[in-house]
Formats: C-alpha cells, sequence, structure tokens
C-alpha cells in the first residue's frame, strides 16, 4: 500500500520543515520582543517605526515576503547571508522571510501581556530608580511572557504550517516533496493523508504541551 514512498525522502523533508520553524520562531521570539519593546518605550521614533512595521508585514501576503527574499535579495541584490550553495541560501532565506512576518505576530502578542502588567508596578520601578530597560527587562517582559504563552503557541504553530510556503522558492521541506509526489504518484488522497497526518504529529503535541505551561505559568493576579 506504501510501496510508492520507496525513493521518497519522507522524513528528511520533515526534518527540514522542524528545522524552519525552530529557527524561525527563535529569530521571530527576538526580533518580535525587541519590537514589542519599541512599541511601548518613551521614543516617538521607535514607537513609529515599531508600529508601521507591524502594520505593513501584518498585511502582506507571507508569500509575497518569502519570495521578495529570493528574487528580491537574492537575485537582485547578491545577499546570500554567507552561505554558498543555493539550497542553503534558499533555507536561510527563508528563515529571514518567515521571521520577519512572524515576529510582527509576536510582537501583538507580548504587546497584549506587557498591558496586563498592572501600572502601579511600573511606577513602583520607576520610583526606586530603575531606567526603562531595567523595569522592562525585570519587571515587565517576565509577566508579559507568564501571561502570552498561550496565545504565543498559537503563532508557533501557525509558523510551523506557514513553512509549507518555502516551498515557493524551492526549500526542500514537506509541502515541496508532496507537490512532487503529487505529480508523479497516482495516490492523491493517501499523499494527502500521510502530509496531514506529518503536520499533526508536529502541531498537536505542540499545542498540547505549550497549552499546559501557559496555564502553569499563568500570572494570578
Amino acid at each position: 500500500m506504501f510501496d510508492f514512498l520507496e525513493g521518497y525522502d519522507l522524513l528528511g523533508a520533515f526534518w527540514v520543515t522542524v528545522q524552519l520553524t525552530f529557527w524561525s520562531a527563535l529569530g521571530s521570539l527576538l526580533w518580535g520582543t525587541l519590537l514589542a519593546a519599541m512599541r511601548v518605550g518613551p521614543v516617538p521614533l521607535m514607537r513609529g517605526f515599531a508600529s508601521a512595521y507591524v502594520g505593513i508585514v501584518r498585511n502582506i501576503p507571507l508569500t509575497v515576503i518569502i519570495v521578495f527574499t529570493s528574487l528580491g535579495l537574492f537575485q537582485t541584490l547578491g545577499i546570500s547571508l554567507g552561505a554558498d550553495r543555493f539550497t542553503t541560501i534558499n533555507f536561510r532565506l527563508a528563515v529571514l522571510g518567515l521571521t520577519a512576518y512572524t515576529s510582527a505576530f509576536v510582537c501583538e502578542a507580548l504587546r497584549s501581556g506587557i498591558n496586563t502588567v498592572p501600572l502601579g508596578q511600573v511606577e513602583a520601578a520607576r520610583a526606586l530608580g530603575l531606567s526603562f530597560p531595567q523595569t522592562l527587562r525585570l519587571i515587565v517582559l517576565p509577566q508579559a511572557f507568564r501571561s502570552v504563552v498561550g496565545p504565543l503557541a498559537n503563532v508557533l504553530i501557525a509558523l510551523t504550517k506557514n513553512t509549507t510556503v518555502a516551498a515557493a522558492i524551492g526549500v526542500a521541506e514537506a509541502a515541496l516533496l508532496m507537490r512532487e509526489m503529487i505529480e508523479n504518484e497516482a495516490q492523491l488522497i493517501l499523499i494527502s493523508a500521510i502530509f496531514a497526518f506529518g503536520f499533526l504529529c508536529l502541531t498537536l503535541p505542540t499545542g498540547l504541551l505549550l497549552g499546559r505551561l501557559a496555564r502553569k505559568a499563568a500570572v494570578k493576579r
């Protein structure tokens, strides 16, 4: 029944998907946190930049961003992110595009968490002489992260599914292999079911694990 799978590196394709998700999630968390800090910061120029970035990126289709990283950054400007192999270049460009897109949603999730921190705690930190970066790092962000574990889990699950867009620039992840198999084999329904099950195995445990973590880390006020 599954003889047609011979010759296809199914596990390898899903491993690329896992790597795309991991590196994009890490980059999105870092850049999204910085954007959130700028959005609530005291510098008008930074607030304006972060607000404009989030507003623009969230309303651009991910496919457009991914294709731009390949056609615009690599083929037009020659930016290869330090890679010398075409497959590695495309992988890094896909991570860059996914990070740029997903960080906007991380920023909004974190900003909602920051807004849940009582204003009195911030004022107390200022009264103690803490600077804005110190207040954000020591008082605000730890509580904000605890209150948005659930929303960030949803962003991570969406990111895992969004990695399929990387197939548009030739990254050898699960969606690209699925398209190749559908073109070469006659088992359309079975192939679709196999890949749907594969993504379910990636996203369902993540949702359950982070959902439990969200309940344990919830801030009691």
